[in-house]
């Protein structure tokens, strides 16, 4: 039976560097599960490799024929943006193990959904400071920088993925990721004991 590991921190931890690191190592042999959204697609971003970028209509016609498995809608500067997972044929559990990332709730919903016994989560985390340096850095490429959206997620980042939403989540282990080629090694480690 295949695993599905869920990468999940807040904004600019360093989660999708690591996330794309897994993917990569040939070791694992992790496929990558392909989350959609409706927002806006990011300079360096590709369709089909960070995200399925759709449009609403495409998340009300897969909800409908009953495939979302969960969905999020985050009020910004530019509109509503849904981030979803849809049950699409990509994962089969008989055949391959994957990589997912996403939030601590679609974490939950996707552990519910799968197994608990199937879906491990991977929690990064890094001092505040750093993300916040390396938020406004990265929106300094943008064309268009949206300050004000780094600081929007900056501070729901702190609800969302509050001491409180942890423990309820049931995540135990973190991965403090001081340094990225550390953190990368140890999270293959825990990859690793679990495919056994």
């Amino acid at each position: 039976m295949g695993k599905i590991f869920y990468m999940m921190g807040k904004s600019s931890s360093g989660k999708d560097t690591i996330y794309k690191r897994l993917i990569e190592d040939p070791t694992l042999g992790l496929m990558r599960m392909i989350m959609y959204t409706t927002r806006p697609i990011r300079t360096g971003e590709t369709d089909g490799v960070e995200y399925h970028f759709v449009d609403e209509a495409t998340l009300y016609r897969l909800a409908d024929e009953g495939k979302v498995i969960e969905e999020r809608t985050y009020p910004t500067r530019l509109g509503l943006w849904h981030y979803f997972t849809v049950d699409d044929g990509q994962v089969d559990l008989t055949r391959r193990s994957f990589a997912a990332m996403g939030t601590l709730e679609s974490y939950i919903q996707l552990r519910n959904y799968f197994g608990k016994e199937v879906v491990f989560p991977i929690y990064i985390e890094v001092d505040d400071g750093i993300r916040l340096k390396r938020a406004v850095e990265r929106e300094l490429k943008e064309k268009e920088p949206h300050y004000s959206e780094v600081c929007r997620r900056f501070l729901a980042d702190e609800e969302d993925f509050s001491e409180e939403n942890l423990k309820k989540a049931g995540i135990k282990r973190r991965f403090n990721n001081e340094t990225l080629e550390e953190t990368v090694e140890e999270v293959k480690r825990y990859c690793m004991e679990r495919l056994r």
